[in-house]
């Protein structure tokens, strides 16, 4: 009897226990951190991305690779990088013996995206490349296969698609609440007023213009809110300012789609536009913003609001990314997803260099 009884004590004990939670440091850790470097330490990695770093979860910013020697002190003194995690373009290859980098992150002038893409690729290292993927559909193609061929991963940097209102936007093309989508108008641009000229925005061998830099975002959200590919597309690209922009300033671009569905699309360094708004056959629905850092949000025809998303979208996007290399899942924008935009991109400079001819895809 006292055996059992003391048996069920303990039992009584353990059971009690079990229903406690376990304190943190008794909670099995799951795979380390995804460490991170950044490549090319401009605005677009200074101000968004290595702050959003500190806000994820998954990910963690451990290295930077920079040609610029004056900025290495002030990156190493503000995020505790070692010297061992500093890297040149030249030197850049030695990453592949680095375990605290996982990933590089490029952040270069669009015509660099497909050379350091591959020095990554084949250092070991999973491929987080800004959008456009790059300036050719042959550069995207050869990016593709050399991170297949290393057996890394590439994700293109389309923060939009991990937005949470823009999944939203994403969702009701395949459940269709206002019927069938007839036509759709996307914008994006901003009044770019080139500063002394030396900005390589403004550079077409460097992969400047307008189409890159802000077109992609009417581009990519026409092929997200539809849900299709498009059949055809033609072109004109205006320049208000001929001696100051040597690239497209000002393009505009209209692609059909299967089932007559005309998605009309536009991009600028002239003016601020930022707009998504899809017609269907009993409704509608908009984002303004559509594409901004924060405040995206829209309504719909029946009164519905979409509010904006809170949180940081650069810290979402590089941790649903993350999560792709630790649970070794596909991930949500693929090098094969920036290829079919600069597989239009093409198209698109080809239609207005023919007078605005349709160009079929």
């Amino acid at each position: 009897m006292t055996n059992r009884r003391s048996f069920i004590k303990k039992s009584g004990m353990l059971a009690a226990a079990s229903a406690i939670p376990m304190p943190n440091f008794l909670i099995p850790k799951t795979k380390r951190k995804i460490g991170v470097a950044l490549v090319g330490l401009g605005y677009y990695s200074r101000d968004l991305l290595a702050p959003a770093l500190q806000l994820t979860e998954h990910c963690e910013l451990r290295g930077i690779v920079t040609g610029s020697p004056d900025k290495i002190p002030v990156w190493q003194s503000k995020y505790g990088i070692p010297d061992k995690n500093v890297y040149n373009y030249e030197s850049m290859h030695q990453i592949s013996s680095n375990d605290d980098i996982d990933v590089v992150y490029i952040v270069l002038p669009n015509s660099l995206h497909k050379k350091y893409t591959i020095i990554g690729a084949e250092a070991g290292k999973h491929v987080w490349c800004e959008k456009p993927m790059a300036t050719t559909a042959k550069d995207c193609e050869e990016m593709i296969t050399a991170c297949k061929k290393n057996k890394v991963q590439l994700t293109i940097g389309y923060r939009m698609q991990h937005e949470p209102v823009t999944r939203k936007i994403i969702s009701m093309a395949k459940s269709m609440p206002f019927g069938s989508l007839e036509k759709l108008k996307a914008e994006a641009g901003f009044r770019h007023g080139g500063g002394d000229g030396t900005h390589w925005k403004l550079h077409p061998e460097l992969g400047g213009g307008a189409m890159f830099d802000m077109g992609v975002y009417p581009l990519n959200a026409a092929r997200y809110a539809t849900q299709m590919e498009p059949i055809s597309v033609s072109a004109r690209i205006e320049n208000s300012r001929p001696d100051l922009f040597k690239v497209d300033e000002t393009t505009y671009f209209d692609l059909e789609f299967p089932k007559g569905i005309i998605a009309t699309c536009k991009t600028s360094f002239a003016e601020n536009i930022n707009h998504l708004r899809v017609d269907c056959q009993s409704g509608w629905y908009e984002l303004k913003p559509m594409q901004s850092y924060r405040g995206v949000g829209g309504k719909s025809s029946d009164g519905q609001i979409f509010e904006p998303f809170l949180g940081n979208q650069q810290a979402r996007q590089m941790d649903e990314d993350a999560l792709a290399i630790i649970q070794k899942t596909q991930v949500l924008v693929p090098g094969d997803e920036g290829l079919k935009d600069i597989r239009i991109v093409e198209a698109i400079f080809r239609s207005s260099a023919n007078g605005g001819k349709q160009i079929s895809l």
